[in-house]
């Protein structure tokens, strides 16, 4: 912990002792000029620093990713010293705009690993020989890069179930991708990151525990982190606000649903400053008039929904 962190004096309180004689010893090893090639061919490249602590909000989630997945990763010498792997496969599942991008560039970043994101309704169009070749080919080009987060969105789209009459041709990119995860768990300082709306809807197959160590819920922010997102995004008109009631009145909102509430509120004391010279900054009358013309990402079905979903395949 750093001189004088919140926290200390509950550690020495229950019986820890501080250590000063301690050296931390950090190597920053630049990328290869080749690994630039083929991260700029695929896309990727590596993320600014601060993406994890510039999360607002997200407690819970942050938390778990942290203890899980950072932690093991960042700290190999303890974690194989009390038998930890480090995880090399996730999956994050949850409604839509919870977060789940954001967490994944949020590893990336707090790791300093290279970041490449596949779209899986990209990925037919890569190749002549369909969706299955083009995935082998993607991931015989990851071979090259010794570290990397591998971010899959959607990734129902390539990993749906293969039964019932809705498998159809899927069925055989589903087999390819089922077959190229476990190479790729075989390289150290490698981070599969999965992420899907609908959960339920991946075959059995590619969830169970050979393949992902850890299938994580990424839900709708609670009380704490509305406010923490909302102070976030209010910025100068933090006093001028019942931030309260802001947090009260976005029950169903997701982060980007709050963020783009915030920017319209900004934009209407904007435009009242500039037409009518009236030199306020918003006020809460703004952000609430911006919050009754949102439109909520979430819905209480979607809810409720996802509640069933954490019942059934979370895995921590």
């Amino acid at each position: 912990m750093p001189e004088g962190a919140a926290g200390s004096k509950a550690m020495i309180n229950s019986g820890y002792r501080p250590r000063t004689d301690l050296t931390y010893f950090e190597k920053v090893d630049e990328l290869d000029p080749a690994d630039f090639d083929v991260l700029e061919h695929l896309g990727g490249g590596l993320l600014p620093p601060g993406r994890w602590d510039a999360l607002a909000g997200m407690r819970r989630e942050k938390d778990v990713i942290e203890r899980r997945v950072v932690l093991p990763i960042a700290h190999p010498g303890p974690a194989e010293r009390h038998g930890v792997l480090p995880p090399k496969a996730i999956v994050l599942f949850g409604p839509p705009g919870t977060g789940k991008t954001s967490f994944a560039k949020a590893v990336a970043s707090r790791l300093n690993w290279p970041f490449v994101e596949l779209f899986p309704s990209r990925l037919a169009a890569s190749s002549p020989d369909g969706l299955a070749a083009s995935l082998r080919e993607i991931f015989a080009q990851l071979e090259e890069l010794d570290d990397l987060v591998l971010f899959i969105d959607e990734v129902e789209e390539i990993a749906g179930t293969r039964s019932g009459p809705a498998a159809g041709p899927a069925h055989g990119v589903t087999n390819e991708l089922l077959k190229l995860i476990p190479g790729f768990r075989e390289h150290d300082h490698r981070l599969l990151v999965c992420a899907t709306n609908s959960v339920s809807s991946l075959d059995h197959a590619f969830l169970r525990p050979g393949r992902f160590d850890y299938i994580i819920p990424v839900g709708p922010p609670d009380p704490p982190a509305r406010r923490a997102i909302w102070s976030r995004y209010l910025g100068p008109a933090r006093d001028n606000v019942d931030l309260d009631l802001l947090v009260q009145r976005t029950e169903l909102f997701t982060p980007a649903d709050i963020e783009f509430a915030a920017r319209q509120g900004a934009q209407a004391a904007f435009e009242r400053d500039v037409l009518e010279h009236s030199g306020e900054l918003a006020v809460t009358t703004d952000y609430l008039q911006a919050i009754a013309d949102a439109r909520p990402t979430l819905s209480a079905d979607a809810i409720a929904t996802f509640e069933q979903d954490i019942d059934a395949y979370t895995r921590l």
